[in-house]
């Protein structure tokens, strides 16, 4: 990987605007790996000399060199006495890498700012605590909500068991996204749907239901330019197995890899099918119902080391996310344009008798897209 020229800072290190923008460096930096680290988290780290970035650095793919690593390496032996700003704690614990924290303490690194301290009980401060041991100066705490929301997923399957859920929708002012007749392409603009894709990129996995796979034949990947190797998991909810080994979701196992969550009581031969067409089947719990829930696919799905799942399936499986509950975050792209009452809803029924049960959203941002409006929004409580 080359090496970034070092830019020359004005301000001190010490400086407290300083200390912010560097650690914003570091979130943007960990924001790179988002959707090629999991299970691992996405972690940046600036190392800063006299007012000097030294080295910079953010988790690989496959989670492994970390962040830490990385900026140390750049950084050689401008590393010691240095600074370093880490979007989450350093961990302490052995895996298939050493332990950051080593890591830090062995190239002589004077001062650590940590964003947030990491969940993973294996770290939960200890790494901090072992910095501090050896004589570090360690600060915590600063843009911890941003750095939590960057890790939002590796949080939640550690505390869950589950990946975080992003609902991606793309309608008209009125929520619809097709017509009466089924026409939907396309609603939105194509910068809209540039930033789809690149949605896409940042999530490990993307699901949607086997009637969207039926009747749009999707291919479900990063069609950005240079950015196809970022492609998710693809995940079909297919509980009977009716899709089709035809689609486009196995002309390639190479674009993506394809798994397909069923019932264990799924056709054999079907099954097989799928086998042969490349897809890796799943088995979920069937529940007291028979059917299978959305939680236990979710579970199954975190049990394999997805922390953050984009759902982009029609209307009936946006409702059941919403209406189980699983519902993280949304992306909602708007169209200035009007469908009608007759037009396909972007969610379902839902079955509210009351305002009071309306699951309730607080907005992260909002921003013009082209012609179209992009709102996230986060669930409240």
């Amino acid at each position: 990987m080359a090496t970034d020229p070092a830019p020359v800072i004005a301000n001190l290190p010490n400086d407290r605007q300083f200390d912010l923008r560097m650690m914003r460096a570091a979130l943007a930096l960990a924001r790179r790996g988002l959707g090629a680290v999991w299970p691992n988290p996405a972690v940046g780290c600036v190392i800063v000399k006299e007012g000097r970035v030294v080295g910079r650095g953010w988790t690989q793919p496959g989670g492994r060199p970390h962040g830490e690593t990385e900026a140390l390496g750049r950084a050689g032996e401008a590393a010691r006495g240095a600074t370093a700003y880490v979007s989450l704690e350093p961990c302490c614990h052995w895996g298939r890498t050493p332990p950051c924290t080593d890591a830090l303490i062995a190239a002589g690194i004077g001062r650590v700012v940590v964003a947030v301290e990491d969940a993973d009980p294996r770290v939960a401060g200890e790494g901090m605590e072992r910095l501090r041991a050896a004589g570090l100066d360690v600060e915590t705490g600063l843009c911890a909500a941003e750095a939590a929301e960057v890790n939002a997923g590796f949080f939640c399957r550690l505390r869950n068991g589950r990946p975080l859920v992003t609902l991606k929708l793309a309608t008209s002012l009125d929520g619809r996204i097709a017509t009466g007749r089924g026409e939907s392409q396309w609603i939105t603009g194509p910068p809209a749907r540039d930033r789809a894709h690149a949605l896409r990129g940042a999530h490990d996995a993307i699901m949607v239901g086997v009637g969207t796979v039926i009747a749009d034949d999707p291919q479900l990947t990063c069609r950005l330019p240079g950015l196809a190797h970022r492609s998710p998991v693809r995940v079909v909810v297919d509980r009977y197995l009716r899709v089709p080994p035809t689609m486009r979701l196995f002309s390639d196992p190479r674009m993506a890899p394809t798994w397909v969550m069923t019932l264990p009581s799924a056709d054999p031969a079907r099954r097989q099918m799928l086998l042969s067409a490349g897809a890796i089947v799943i088995d979920i719990d069937p529940g007291s119902d028979g059917n299978g829930s959305l939680a236990a696919a979710l579970a199954a799905l975190g049990e394999r080391g997805i922390t953050r799942l984009l759902v982009e399936g029609g209307g009936r499986l946006a409702a059941a996310f919403v209406g189980a509950g699983l519902v993280d975050r949304v992306v909602w792209a708007h169209a200035p344009m009007l469908i009608g009452g007759d037009g396909v809803p972007a969610i379902a029924e839902l079955g509210l008798g009351m305002l009071s049960a309306a699951p309730r959203f607080e907005r992260l941002s909002a921003e013009s897209v082209g012609e179209d409006m992009m709102t996230v929004y986060r669930v409240r409580g």
